[in-house]
């Protein structure tokens, strides 16, 4: 799953916003709020899958339930 995929199938409750922009030389960066949350410059990798979700997840409040599908 791609990394924008699983934000907004378990945070659209919540995201108002989410845009991607391409890069070159495989810049993989995600900014949260003018905030990095990951970025593959820093890690010298590309996320693991999860791995951004999880740390969107740690940033929200502890009660922050994920989107309920009906």
């Amino acid at each position: 799953m791609s990394v924008a995929h699983d934000l907004i199938h378990n945070y659209q409750h919540v995201i108002d916003e989410l845009t991607l922009i391409t890069g070159s030389a495989g810049v993989f960066d995600v900014i949260v709020n003018d905030e990095m949350l990951y970025s593959k410059a820093n890690t010298g990798r590309h996320a693991e899958p999860g791995e951004v979700l999880s740390l969107f997840s740690a940033r929200l409040p502890d009660d922050t339930p994920r989107y309920e599908r009906g």
